[in-house]
């Protein structure tokens, strides 16, 4: 499935993409599968399996997964049962970041061999993780605010899951049955405050610095992460390309590592670092400014695109 948060009407909820442009809204298909076989309290009875909130919605693991795909099949089939919208159009709704409200966002610095190598560094023993917050999430129909509290904006392509169920110190063997699925995020850095101090949090923690989407790919659909090529361009230049067979620590890996340091909980997004040909180690260096277009491109995934804005502060 291609799983998305959605706005309509100003109320945000989870659905399915299908047929690449309609919208399945799967709270709603799966009350009207229960309605349809007469279950009582079939309203509470979706919220419980099928929520309307992606976060409760992935605490469901693969039950849930697999009551959607139920509801998705009904609703296509029978698309005007119901008493509230099922089948949408995607051009009519505004597509959001597929997770809004993470509770943790773990990203992963100096993980593609180019980029360490750029950047005048060794490749690392562990990995090397920080921290975003879900106050830079926005989503793939977003422009990427641009706060005039620097003049270094920079991009990061990353090739990003997903954790579908708790996860406590797990085997790389095991990692990926804890995967709920795959997304793009663009890590944007405010280059020049992020080298105020040692530690990076501050120049990746500004408002709107995370675009996210265009949705959650999960595992039934992409159960290999490795071998996916990554383009990242600014106005149609290619400034990042590599392979996700690229990466120091894989997704196995790196969940198996995060999971002994922390319990990782469904709904969890972790960014696993980005390639090569960020604007910083261009010569001259080579920042975003108003206005450009920043397109990511991940196989078997999707596409991130995203305009940049300059903002004005009071």
């Amino acid at each position: 499935m291609k799983l998305i948060t959605f706005t309509t009407a100003g109320h945000s909820r989870i659905g399915a993409v299908v047929e690449e442009n309609k919208v399945v809204d799967l709270n709603y298909a799966y009350q009207a599968l229960l309605k349809s076989q007469e279950k009582y309290r079939y309203k509470e009875i979706a919220e419980a399996f099928v929520p309307a909130k992606m976060e409760a919605f992935l605490q469901g693991g693969k039950e849930s997964m697999g009551l959607a795909q139920e509801a998705i099949g009904y609703a296509l089939e029978n698309p005007d049962s119901f008493e509230h919208q099922l089948i949408y159009e995607k051009s009519a709704v505004k597509v959001e970041a597929p997770v809004t409200a993470p509770s943790k966002m773990i990203c992963v610095g100096h993980n593609y061999r180019e980029h360490i190598l750029e950047m005048g560094r060794e490749i690392p023993e562990f990995p090397v993780v920080f921290a975003k917050f879900a106050n830079t999430v926005i989503g793939p129909e977003d422009d990427i605010p641009f706060h005039p509290i620097s003049e270094q904006l920079d991009y990061e392509a990353e090739f990003t899951f997903v954790i579908g169920k708790q996860a406590r110190n797990v085997s790389e063997e095991d990692a990926l049955d804890y995967v709920a699925g795959y997304t793009i995020a663009n890590d944007v850095t405010y280059r020049d405050i992020q080298r105020r101090t040692l530690e990076w949090l501050q120049g990746k923690s500004v408002d709107g610095s995370a675009p996210m989407g265009p949705w959650l790919v999960t595992t039934d659909e992409l159960t290999d992460p490795s071998g996916l090529d990554v383009v990242l361009t600014v106005n149609g230049e290619v400034r990042q390309k590599t392979n996700t067979a690229n990466l120091v620590f894989s997704v196995q890996k790196l969940v198996a590592f995060l999971s002994n340091l922390m319990t990782l909980e469904p709904g969890d997004v972790i960014l696993s670092g980005t390639p090569g040909g960020v604007g910083v180690a261009m010569d001259p260096p080579t920042f975003l400014k108003d206005g450009d277009v920043v397109r990511i491109e991940i196989d078997k995934v999707g596409v991130l695109e995203n305009r940049v804005a300059l903002q004005e502060e009071n």
